[in-house]
């Protein structure tokens, strides 16, 4: 029954234009997404994601159908929440193609199907990839290094999938919570013997976090370094398995 009413749910949405409140997506990511510590990290339900696959479908859909020149007419919110949550979506339902014989994300493979830079669905009406998202769009045109915390790599290194959509009404309150998550989560970010140990995530994008010493200033409570301190930055492993609730992989 609560397959049917996600579907009905979808396609409601649907028939009234582009739902900006991404009605089916969130309440696909409060039924599938299980938080963990404290909700300073997260596991996916894919199998459950996978019983719920029409949703997502028309969710997908009702993406693919919005043209570069509607989109220009929103809201720099409404465009960033939009961005987020196909990347994301897109993300799970790269995944479910193969699920449940997926270990990590990079099964697709690293040079042939790569699965960031396949252009495996259409968005703003063109061929779109993750990394035609992230890069191409996110990152270039708005700067915000929050980002980084709220799209979904699919891996128990990546910071969690939110438990709910991204909105432009909560948008800013929503990636500052994602900061403070995932920087307080001391399997990915610590302060340790005179170390600040952090994720590769800020090794790999450097540029969008400088100064560094100063970003890390601005939350050294959270990251449990001392006030004025000038770290020596280690970069952790980054763990790819992929985030499924069903997986025995370590946290």
């Amino acid at each position: 029954m609560r397959h049917l009413l996600l579907l009905a749910f979808a396609c409601a949405a649907q028939a009234q234009g582009f739902d900006h409140a991404h009605g089916t997506w969130d309440a696909l990511l409060g039924k599938h997404v299980v938080l963990l510590d404290g909700g300073k990290a997260s596991q996916v339900d894919y199998q459950g994601m996978a019983k719920d696959r029409a949703a997502l479908t028309q969710y997908l859909h009702a993406l693919s159908r919005v043209g570069e020149r509607e989109f220009e007419g929103w809201s720099r919110a409404e465009q960033v929440a939009f961005l987020i949550n196909a990347y994301n979506a897109y993300t799970v339902e790269k995944i479910l193609t193969r699920y449940p014989d997926i270990g990590s994300i990079w099964d697709f493979g690293k040079i042939f199907g790569n699965p960031f830079r396949d252009e495996f669905f259409s968005l703003l009406g063109r061929g779109m990839s993750l990394d035609g998202i992230e890069h191409g769009i996110l990152r270039k045109r708005y700067r915000e290094p929050r980002i980084h915390y709220a799209v979904n790599c699919a891996s128990i290194g990546c910071p969690m999938l939110r438990e709910e959509a991204y909105v432009a009404q909560r948008l800013e309150r929503q990636l500052e919570e994602q900061a403070v998550r995932f920087l307080s989560d001391r399997t990915r970010n610590r302060w340790q013997d005179g170390r600040l140990e952090v994720s590769k995530i800020f090794d790999w994008y450097q540029e969008d976090f400088e100064p560094r010493e100063q970003y890390f200033a601005r939350y050294a409570g959270i990251l449990g370094m001392p006030q004025g301190a000038s770290p020596r930055l280690v970069f952790l492993d980054y763990d790819w398995a992929l985030n499924d609730s069903r997986s025995s992989s370590p946290r």
